[in-house]
């Protein structure tokens, strides 16, 4: 059996310097951003050791400019962008797949996906650790994916949870306590 061929762009962001890895068939691994490219491409590198810089396809430049425009807070659509999810259990295939329904500026949480995959309660675990292993995150939208109550639950991208609320409040979602109705008087 052939080697699949992987390479990668680092490129930079609103964000930060993010990373995207292919091979033929599509994407294969999204790096969330951090503050260097070199720190970017450890990480990605650290998924996909293998992996070589390359050239760009037409589809791949597209994806980049999406995300480019992602966090310069426009609303971005990725679920046309082909994700290579090859080696990945059907479950959390079949999980990626309803996260990827979860459209900009709508949360759902890790119980509702399992029940929208005709799992018992008990399965949120399973889609907890699917989206912490998520491998093209944003373009799998696990930042949408919250904890029971709309509490924010767990991201292991850069700058955890706090990356979390910041992706979300770019797509002006809030999580959290909502704010005060009345206001203080000033006296």
């Amino acid at each position: 059996m052939a080697r699949k061929v992987h390479q990668y762009l680092i490129f930079e962001t609103a964000g930060g310097f993010c990373g995207i890895a292919w091979s033929d068939a599509g994407v294969t691994r999204f790096q969330l951003p951090t503050k260097s490219a070199d720190s970017t491409e450890r990480l990605l590198l650290r998924r996909l050791p293998a992996a070589e810089p390359g050239t760009p396809t037409p589809q791949i430049l597209e994806a980049v400019a999406a995300v480019k425009r992602y966090f310069e807070g426009e609303e971005v659509d990725f679920s046309g962008v082909a994700v290579d999810l090859d080696g990945q259990d059907a479950f959390f295939r079949d999980i990626y797949a309803a996260a990827r329904r979860v459209s900009w500026g709508r949360t759902t949480t890790y119980g509702t996906l399992a029940k929208e995959l005709g799992a018992g309660p008990e399965a949120a675990r399973d889609v907890g650790q699917a989206m912490a292993k998520n491998p093209v995150a944003l373009i799998i939208p696990c930042h949408r994916v919250l904890a029971a109550g709309g509490k924010i639950g767990g991201f292991s991208a850069p700058g955890g949870s706090t990356s979390k609320l910041r992706m979300l409040e770019l797509e002006g979602v809030h999580v959290g306590p909502p704010p005060p109705t009345q206001q203080s008087l000033d006296f």
